[in-house]
């Protein structure tokens, strides 16, 4: 199963519900378009809702890395929300879970952003 996205802005932080498997690949082309075109509206911060991502490869971690470069490069912040055990098991494997912060609600990632 692909992975698929949808994405919004709201209270000036880009949410995006992830689904399915983050393998990398072209797949994330669009995926990559939004954060920057969120980047390029002054979003700076972007919510990963990771709930429903049942796999996630070396691949679809350079994906995560990717965003919160972009992000961070610009002085925001990436939270992950909500992520499946299989998904949490692997930031702890590949110590990205002290990269990456992660919430259980939008309004969790809200009250840790800086403005």
């Amino acid at each position: 199963m692909s992975m698929t996205f949808t994405g919004e802005v709201k209270s000036g932080m880009l949410v995006l519900h992830l689904e399915g498997d983050l393998v990398g690949a072209e797949k994330t082309v669009p995926l990559l378009d939004s954060v920057a075109q969120a980047i390029g509206q002054q979003v700076l911060t972007c919510v990963l809702e990771i709930s429903q991502l049942r796999y996630l490869n070396s691949a679809g971690v350079g994906v995560l890395i990717t965003i919160l470069t972009k992000f961070r490069n610009k002085g925001g912040e990436v939270f992950l929300m909500n992520p499946s055990e299989s998904v949490k098991k692997l930031l702890v494997t590949t110590k990205l879970n002290a990269i990456f912060q992660t919430v259980q609600t939008e309004a969790d990632a809200l009250s840790k952003t800086v403005r």
